[in-house]
C-alpha cells in the first residue's frame, strides 16, 4: 500500500489537478490512496471570510461568491459536460451549507474554535470531492472519502489530538470494504462527540501519515512545490540544494525550526511503523526528491540549516537563583499555565540565569506572568527585573553526523563571527543533533548564507563586492574580475559577486550580482542618484555575508564612511590614501575598529600600486624585525618624468607627454607638488610603527612659485615652459657627475624628507625607468644589504591588480 498526499499548490488550478492525475495514474493498478489539501489559498480565504463575518462585514459574501465560482469552474474544466450537473449541484450544496454557517457568525458576532474548524473543513471537502469525480470521469475506479468518517480525535479544536486506537481500527475496516482508490480529505477529522475538528495547519500531511500508519503502507509520498527537503530555505539561500535522504529525527529538528516542507507531526505515525517518507515535487515529478527514514546513511555531518523568526528571549537571573531548588520548576510551570510554548532553553553552569526563547506574540504575557510568580524575590532584589529582547531569530544546524564530531560548533560560530553576526544565546541538546543560536532577526538571511557556505560549500566562497569609483582603476578592476571569474571559481573556489557600482553621480545595485560586461554602462543608464549615505544605507540593508567595500576613488567624502563600514563588519579594500594619511588619531581608530569587529582593512595599493610593499613590511615586523631606514621612489608619474627627461628634451614637454599617456593626475600639479609621495611615505612610516602626521614631513614642491595658485591647467602648462631652463640646469648638473635626477622620499632616524636629488650609477635608483617604483628597506636583519622592492608603481591596470589581489586575500581569510 502506498499513500500519496498533494498540497494546495499542487492542486491550485484545473491544469495542476490534471498534472496530479497524470502522476497518480501509473500507480492505480497497485494499492494506493491519495490525500488532498484544499485548492491553493482556499483555507486562508475561509479564515478571512469568517473574520469578516465576525466583524459584521458583508464583504464575506463577495469572497464566498469568488470561492464558489472558482470551484464551479474547476468542475466545468475537469468533468465531462454530461456528468457535470449532479457534481455542480453537490458543490453548490456544500457552499450553501458554508454560507449558512457564515451567516450565523455574522448574526451572533461569535466565532468559536469549533465553528472555525467547521468553516475551514470545507476547503478539503470541496477539493477532494471534485478531484475524486475527475478521476472517475477519466474511467478510474476512485471514491471520495471524507476523513471525518474514520479519524477520531479529542475536542481540542484547531489542533486536535488523534485517538489512534479507534482511528486505526476504523480505517482498517473501511478499506476492507472499499477496494476503490480512495481520494481522501486532508486536515479534517471528527471528535468523540461527532463534531468536525482539524489537525492543525498543514495537517493534510498528518492525515496522510495517519492512513499510512493504519494501513502499514510501504511508502508515504508528500508531493509539494519544491524538490524535497533542502539544505536551507531556497528563498533566503540561493545556493540551497536538495538533501537526498535524512533520518526522521533530522527531519523533525528541521521542521521544528522553520522548514515548512513537512509537518512535524507527520513523522510520528511513520516513525512508529518505520514507513519511508518521500518528499517530491509536483512541478518536477521525475526528480527523485528526499527520502526520510529510520537511519541517516550518507555520512554528511550536517543535513540542513533552518531558521525561525519572530522570537523573543527572556532571562530569569539574579543571585537568588544560585543553589535554589525548584526555581526552574516554578518558571516553567508558570509558562505552562499561560500556554506559552518554550522554543529554546539555555542555562549557564553558574546557575545565575536561565534564558528561554518564546514567540514574540507570547513574550509580554510570559514576562508579566513570571514577574508575578517571582514578585517577592524581585522586590527583595534576589532576582532582577526580567529583560526581554524582541525581534530575534533562531538559526539551527541539524545533522546526525554531528554526534561525536569535534569542530562543528567551532565552524558554526566562526562563520557567524566572521560575518559580524552577534550570538545572543546558544543551545545544544545531548543528542548532539542540533546546535541552535539566537541572533538578531535582521541578520537571519546573512547567517543562513554564511552557515550554508561553511557547511555545504566549504570549498567555495562568494564575495559580495560593493564598488565605489568607476574611473580608470574601477573599470580595470571590473574587467579583471570578469576575465578571471571562471579561473577563480575553478582554481580558488571563489566567486566575486559585484553587487553594486557607483560613481559620483549614480549608483546601481543588484543583490544577485551585476553583469560584469555591462555593469558600468548600466550604471549610467539605469542608476539612481548617488550619495555616499544612500549607498552605505543600501549596502547595510542588504546585509550580505562576505561583503567587501572597494573604494577606487580619491575622495575624502568616501573615506569618511570607513569607520562605519568597518563597524558593520564589512571589509574594505582601497587604493585611496586619504584615510590612512589623515590624522594619526583617525588612522589608529580605523585600525582598531577593523581589529575589534573582525573585518579586514586592506590598502596595499596605497603605496606602490600593485607592489607588495605594506604586506612585506608587516611580515617583517610580525617576525620581530625592525625598520631602520626607508628610501623610496614612490611616484610612478614623477619617475616617468625624470627618467624621460634627457638632453635635448624640455621639461614641460615631458610633463605634457606624461599627462597625455594618463600617468599624471588630471592636474599634473597634484603630482609635482609631492603631496602624493608624502602621503605614501607617511603611511609606510606609520606601518613601521612611527607616530607621525603629514605636517611632520618636509616636502620639496616641484611646482614653481609662478605656477602655483588659482590658475587653469592650460595656464599652468604655459607658465611651466618658462621654467624649462631651471629644470635643465638641474639635469645638466646631475649629468656632469654621471648621475640621474630622482624624486626620493627618505625615512631615517624618525625623520622624513622628500626632495629631488641625484644618484650615482651604483645606486639602485639609477637604473629606474618608465613608471617604476622602488623601495629600499633597511632593517635589523636586512642591514648591510637592504631589501629591494621594485616594479610598476603607476597605471590603472597595476593598481587594479593590487586591489583585486586584496579582494582575493579577504576571500581566503573568509574560508
Amino acid at each position: 500500500m502506498k499513500i500519496l498526499k498533494f498540497g494546495g499548490s499542487s492542486v491550485a488550478t484545473p491544469a495542476r489537478i490534471q498534472s496530479v492525475i497524470d502522476i497518480v495514474k501509473p500507480l492505480l493498478a497497485t494499492d494506493v490512496a491519495v490525500v488532498f489539501s484544499a485548492f491553493g489559498g482556499v483555507t486562508d480565504s475561509l479564515i478571512t471570510m469568517s473574520t469578516l463575518a465576525l466583524q459584521g462585514n458583508l464583504e464575506y459574501k463577495t469572497k464566498l461568491n469568488e470561492m464558489e465560482k472558482r470551484h464551479l469552474e474547476a468542475v466545468r474544466e475537469l468533468i465531462n459536460i454530461q456528468r457535470q450537473s449532479g457534481i455542480l449541484a453537490q458543490v453548490k450544496f456544500m457552499v450553501n451549507e458554508l454560507e449558512d454557517v457564515l451567516h450565523g457568525v455574522y448574526l451572533v458576532k461569535e466565532r468559536t474554535p469549533r465553528t472555525l474548524d467547521y468553516v475551514m473543513s470545507f476547503g478539503e471537502r470541496l477539493s477532494a470531492y471534485i478531484i475524486a469525480e475527475a478521476f472517475k470521469d477519466r474511467g478510474h475506479a476512485a471514491e471520495f472519502l471524507d476523513a471525518r468518517k474514520v479519524i477520531r480525535t479529542d475536542s481540542h479544536f484547531g489542533y486536535a489530538k488523534v485517538d489512534f486506537e479507534v482511528t486505526n481500527k476504523l480505517i482498517g475496516e473501511y478499506f476492507k470494504h472499499h477496494p476503490e482508490v480512495q481520494i481522501i480529505t486532508g486536515f479534517v477529522a471528527t471528535s468523540e462527540g461527532g463534531e468536525t475538528t482539524t489537525l492543525g495547519r498543514s495537517g493534510s500531511d498528518y492525515t496522510a501519515a495517519i492512513f499510512a500508519g493504519a494501513l502499514r503502507a510501504t511508502d508515504l509520498e508528500i508531493w509539494t512545490d519544491v524538490d524535497g527537503m533542502m539544505t536551507a530555505d531556497p528563498r533566503k539561500v540561493k545556493k540551497a540544494f536538495t538533501v537526498p535522504q535524512m533520518s526522521y529525527e533530522e527531519a523533525m529538528e528541521l521542521s521544528h525550526f522553520g522548514a515548512k516542507v513537512i509537518f512535524p507531526a507527520t513523522m510520528q505515525p511513520a516513525m512508529v511503523n518505520k514507513i519511508p517518507i518521500w518528499i517530491k515535487n509536483t512541478f518536477n515529478p521525475t526528480f527523485e526528491g528526499t527520502v526520510i527514514h529510520a537511519e541517516s546513511k550518507n555520512g554528511k555531518m550536517i543535513k540542513g540549516i533552518s531558521s525561525m523568526n519572530g522570537v523573543s528571549l527572556l532571562s530569569l537571573q539574579g543571585s537568588g537563583l544560585l543553589g535554589v531548588v525548584g526555581a526552574s520548576m516554578r518558571l516553567f510551570a508558570t509558562l505552562a499555565r499561560e500556554n506559552v510554548n518554550v522554543i529554546l532553553i539555555s542555562q549557564a553552569s553558574s546557575e545565575h540565569s536561565i534564558c528561554f526563547a518564546v514567540e514574540n506574540a507570547s513574550a509580554a504575557r510570559a514576562k508579566a506572568a513570571i514577574e508575578k510568580e517571582f514578585q517577592y524575590e524581585i522586590r527583595n532584589e534576589e532576582i532582577d527585573e526580567m529583560p526581554c529582547d524582541n525581534d530575534l531569530s533562531i538559526v539551527a544546524v541539524v545533522g546526525d553526523g554531528m554526534k561525536h564530531s569535534p569542530g562543528t560548533s567551532g565552524r558554526m560560530f566562526s562563520a557567524l563571527g566572521k560575518n559580524g553576526v552577534n550570538v545572543v544565546a546558544i543551545a545544544q541538546g545531548s543528542s548532539e543533533r542540533n546546535i541552535s543560536a539566537v541572533i538578531p532577526q535582521v541578520d537571519a538571511a546573512k547567517a543562513l548564507n554564511a552557515l550554508h557556505e561553511a557547511f555545504f560549500l566549504s570549498d567555495r566562497k562568494v564575495l559580495n563586492v560593493f564598488l565605489v569609483g568607476t574611473g580608470l582603476i574601477g573599470k580595470a578592476l571590473v574587467a579583471m574580475v570578469n576575465e578571471q571569474f571562471a579561473k577563480l571559481a575553478k582554481e580558488n573556489r571563489l566567486e566575486v559577486n559585484v553587487v553594486a557600482v557607483a560613481n559620483s553621480r549614480k549608483m546601481l545595485f543588484n543583490e544577485d550580482g551585476l553583469p560584469l560586461t555591462t555593469a558600468i554602462d548600466s550604471l549610467v543608464k539605469e542608476g539612481e542618484d548617488m550619495s555616499m549615505q544612500a549607498f552605505y544605507d543600501k549596502m547595510l540593508s542588504l546585509n550580505l555575508p562576505n561583503s567587501i567595500f572597494v573604494d577606487c576613488t580619491s575622495s575624502p567624502d568616501v573615506t569618511a564612511f570607513y569607520e562605519a563600514i568597518l563597524s558593520a563588519n564589512i571589509s574594505i579594500v582601497t587604493p585611496n590614501k586619504k584615510a590612512n594619511s589623515s590624522s594619526m588619531e583617525d588612522y589608529r581608530r580605523l585600525k582598531a575598529t577593523a581589529f575589534q569587529r573582525g573585518a579586514k582593512f586592506l590598502y596595499e595599493t596605497n603605496v606602490g600600486a600593485g607592489l607588495p610593499v605594506i604586506n612585506t613590511m608587516n611580515d617583517l615586523l610580525l617576525s620581530g624585525d625592525k625598520v631602520l631606514r626607508i628610501e623610496a621612489v614612490l611616484s610612478g608619474t614623477l619617475n616617468y618624468i625624470f627618467s624621460s627627461f634627457e638632453a635635448g628634451r624640455k621639461f614641460s614637454d615631458v610633463v605634457k607627454e606624461a599627462k597625455a599617456k594618463g600617468y599624471t593626475e588630471p592636474d599634473p600639479r597634484d603630482d609635482l607638488n609631492g603631496m602624493d609621495v608624502a602621503r605614501k611615505i607617511l603611511i609606510l612610516s606609520r606601518e613601521a610603527g612611527l607616530d607621525m602626521e603629514l605636517s611632520d614631513i618636509v616636502v620639496e614642491n616641484l611646482v614653481p612659485a609662478t605656477c602655483q595658485g588659482d590658475i587653469s591647467i592650460d595656464e599652468f602648462m604655459t607658465r611651466l615652459e618658462k621654467h624649462d631652463a631651471d629644470f635643465e640646469a638641474l639635469r645638466k648638473q646631475a649629468a656632469d657627475k654621471n648621475e640621474k635626477l630622482r624624486y626620493m622620499a627618505v625615512l631615517d632616524g624618525g625623520v622624513v624628507k622628500i626632495q629631488l636629488g641625484s644618484v650615482e650609477g651604483k645606486h639602485p635608483f639609477y637604473s629606474l625607468s618608465g613608471s617604476d617604483n622602488i623601495i629600499l628597506l633597511t632593517t635589523e636583519r636586512y642591514h648591510d644589504r637592504p631589501m629591494v622592492i621594485r616594479g610598476p608603481g603607476a597605471g590603472a591596470e597595476v593598481t587594479a591588480a593590487g586591489v583585486f589581489a586584496d579582494v582575493i586575500r579577504i576571500g581566503h581569510y573568509a574560508k
